[in-house]
Parts: C-alpha cells; structure tokens; sequence
C-alpha cells in the first residue's frame, strides 16, 4: 500500500519483485534503509528506496559485492569516478579469467564428448578392420618415461599429470602412448615410450612432439588392453597379405578408457603404425 509516498515492505517486494529477506538485509547493512513510524514503529519505504532497488539489480548482474554497491551508491569519496572506474577495470580483469577459465572448461567437454561419439560409434558399428588412414597433424605434449607393464598406471599418469602440472598447463583429448618397441608391446615387455596428449595452453618448442601429419595403418581395438596383442597380430597379417613393412614403433590412442568407464568391455583403443610398402609392392612410404 502507498500512502503519501510511504511503501511498506510487503509493497517493496511486489513492486520491485524481491524478497522481504533481501530488503531486510539490505535495510540491517544500510544499503536501503528503511524508515519508521512515529505512532507505530511500522517499517515503511519512500520512493527513493524504490528507485534504488534497480540500480542495486543492475550492480549485482554485473557482478559487484554489495559492500562495492553501497560505496558506489553512496559516493562518500572524495574521488568517486576514481573509485568507481578502478572498480569496474577489476572487474573487467575478474570477467576475462573467468571466460578464459569457462573457454577451457568447454573444450575439455567437448573434446571428451567427441570422444564418446567414437567409441559409441565403433562399437556400434564393428569397426575393427585394419584400414590405411591419413592422421591430422597435432602438436601434442610429451614425456619420455619407461612402460612397466602396468597400463592403468601408464593410461591415468600420475608422472605425467605432475608434468602438466609443473608447465602449468591442462590437458584435453586421449591419451596417446608412443611405444618404442612394437615387438616388445606385443610380448608386454618394459620399454621405452612417450607420453602424448594435447594441451588447452600453448606449450614451448622443447615440451612439443610433432604428430600426424602422413598415413598410417589404423585398428581399432574394442575391449580390456590385456587383449590388445591380438589386434597387433591382426594388423601385422594384414601388413603382411596387403604388402606392407611395419615400422617398429607403434602409437595407442586411447579413446576410451579408465579415465570413461570401469566396464572394459567399452575401451577403445586405436592403435596406429607406420609403415613402408614392400618392394615386391613398391615403396609407398605411408
């Protein structure tokens, strides 16, 4: 009810459309006080309450504290623009790192969600046949470390995610292990490997490993790594039947993984190979 420019707290919240807890609170910091009655202590508003409830919406959409609202509304300092500017340049500070944080957040989803799609589609499909592929190019980070023969502990690496960390960085996308030694991969031997997967931040020249970029044999492997040999037999039939010389490196994109799902039977894996042409068949460098 308005009488003589008076608004009780029961109109405030209905024409200004916020709560009676909001106002009461905003009353006890003196950010919009309230008056009283002489004759009956009732709590009323004037119109300039009113008219301070907008501008209060409109700071907090921004993103101020309410402590930052009642030094701007008040204007107390003797250089209020100053203040006032200063503030906002802060907050326009506060704003760019938290786009830059949600920018990095929304690849690190959708690169993992691409991922998803792959595996349900290879899955799906049956898509296990070894084919020849041409592979993007891809600067990816890198660590040298030796395969114990635990590829859990390989796959989530507490080594390499310390790395990340040290560089500063975050990481998106599979995991890739570079195995040194095909044969020894296949016979679960220790070896030598890289570890690979891509970054949200630029990295320098030393940390980067250049992937990609030329066409390789490709399998997928669906189902638990200890498995995986049998799908390095089948590619390695194939080189032979189709006239191809494997080389003795060998990568594993891990597509999906412990990182997805517990389920094993859900991993995929796609291994990719160079390799040469024969010479019976030419020397097709792929």
């Amino acid at each position: 009810m308005n009488r003589n420019g008076q608004y009780f707290i029961g109109d405030m919240s209905r024409i200004c459309n916020i709560s009676k807890k909001a106002l009461r609170y905003y009353d006890e910091i003196n950010l919009i006080p309230s008056h009283r009655e002489d004759c009956n202590n009732y709590r009323y508003y004037t119109e300039e309450s009113l008219l301070a409830v907008p501008v209060i919406k409109y700071y907090k959409q921004m993103g101020f504290t309410l402590e930052q609202m009642k030094e701007f509304i008040e204007g107390v300092n003797s250089n209020v623009f100053r203040s006032i500017q200063s503030s906002f340049q802060a907050k326009l500070v506060e704003l760019a790192d938290e786009q830059e944080k949600s920018r990095r957040k929304t690849i690190s989803v959708k690169d993992w969600h691409d991922l998803i799609l792959e595996a349900q589609a290879v899955i799906e499909h049956h898509s296990t046949d070894v084919s020849i592929k041409f592979v993007e190019p891809a600067t990816l980070l890198f660590q040298d470390q030796i395969y114990a023969n635990n590829i859990k502990a390989s796959i989530i690496n507490i080594e390499f995610t310390k790395h990340v960390e040290d560089i500063q960085n975050e990481i998106t996308g599979p995991v890739i292990i570079n195995y040194s030694s095909r044969k020894a991969r296949v016979a679960n031997k220790d070896q030598k490997i890289k570890m690979l997967q891509k970054t949200i931040i630029p990295c320098r020249e030393e940390n980067l490993y250049h992937f990609g970029g030329y066409l390789m044999l490709s399998c997928y492997h669906v189902g638990a790594h200890e498995n995986i040999p049998e799908t390095y037999r089948k590619i390695e039939r194939w080189a032979k039947d189709s006239g191809y010389v494997l080389g003795e490196e060998t990568f594993e994109r891990y597509v999906t993984d412990y990182w997805t799902t517990r389920n094993r039977s859900k991993f995929v894996t796609e291994i990719l190979i160079k390799a040469v042409r024969s010479e019976g068949a030419g020397n097709t460098i792929i």
